[in-house]
């Protein structure tokens, strides 16, 4: 789970970090459900799409799977030139100060990546670029450690990391990110625009091999700032507690949308 800082959208030097290395958070970055797919197509008025924060384009190329054309922007420029060499077109710029020039869309996305931008100044640009009755639409893919590892973890988080929130870790990740969907569905009411924000669930599960899960963890927000004996210690200790309960984690998944249609 990742250190969330109280204004997400204030920590640049986070938001913007995790281009160091675009192709493990690619590889290793879970995708979206289907039917959150098909749901945000199914609510919109066409197939013409804006992906903020598009990263390495991970959502682009599944909206794409399904018949959508799709404009990816992005503060990195690392993670929009991995984007585009996988067949997404992506313009640089943070998505509060990036130039739309008269287009406009029928959806607005944004997967794991709107709690850095803007909440207020965010809904008010998606309003600015989407059409009457388009959608916005923005969603987390939420890790629920399972029970079986939940206090091993936080004890390793604990200790190799004592200056963080202790609670962080131990603290059920649906609460942890409420405040991400309750800061969502705030700037959207504040904007003159949408009607009113409701939420979308989805869940499901992924396996990972002791290996994949530590390939991950090294993305999650601030790791991959961490000095190196420091995320030799997370790795190790994380990795021992997989160990222990036979090398394989069953990790359950909720991906939250928060999610309003554009009025007229």
């Amino acid at each position: 789970m990742p250190t969330l800082p109280s204004e997400p959208h204030r920590a640049r030097q986070v938001a913007e970090s995790f281009g160091t290395d675009p192709d493990r958070y690619d590889r290793t970055r879970p995708r979206y459900p289907d039917t959150l797919v098909q749901a945000i197509i199914a609510a919109g008025p066409g197939r013409d799409v804006l992906d903020v924060g598009c990263g390495t384009g991970i959502v682009a190329r599944q909206l794409q799977a399904a018949g959508c054309r799709v404009l990816g922007v992005d503060a990195d420029a690392r993670m929009a030139e991995f984007a585009r060499r996988h067949g997404v077109d992506v313009e640089v710029a943070r998505f509060e100060d990036w130039p739309a020039a008269g287009r406009v869309f029928d959806v607005v996305v944004a997967g794991q990546t709107w709690h850095w931008v803007d909440p207020v100044a965010g809904a008010a640009k998606a309003a600015e670029v989407l059409r009457p009755g388009g959608r916005l639409a923005v969603f987390w893919n939420i890790a629920q450690t399972p029970p079986s590892v939940a206090e091993a973890f936080a004890a390793v988080y604990r200790r190799v990391m004592p200056d963080r929130p202790a609670g962080l870790w131990s603290t059920p990740a649906l609460d942890v990110y409420s405040s991400m969907f309750t800061r969502a569905s705030t700037g959207i009411r504040d904007t003159a625009g949408f009607d009113e924000p409701h939420q979308w669930r989805f869940d499901w599960e992924q396996t990972y091999t002791r290996d994949e899960w530590l390939d991950q963890v090294s993305t999650h927000g601030g790791n991959n700032q961490l000095p190196a004996p420091v995320r030799h210690d997370l790795l190790t200790g994380l990795g021992a507690a997989i160990d222990d309960v036979g090398g394989t984690l069953v990790m359950p998944y909720a991906t939250v949308a928060v999610t309003a249609r554009r009025t007229a």
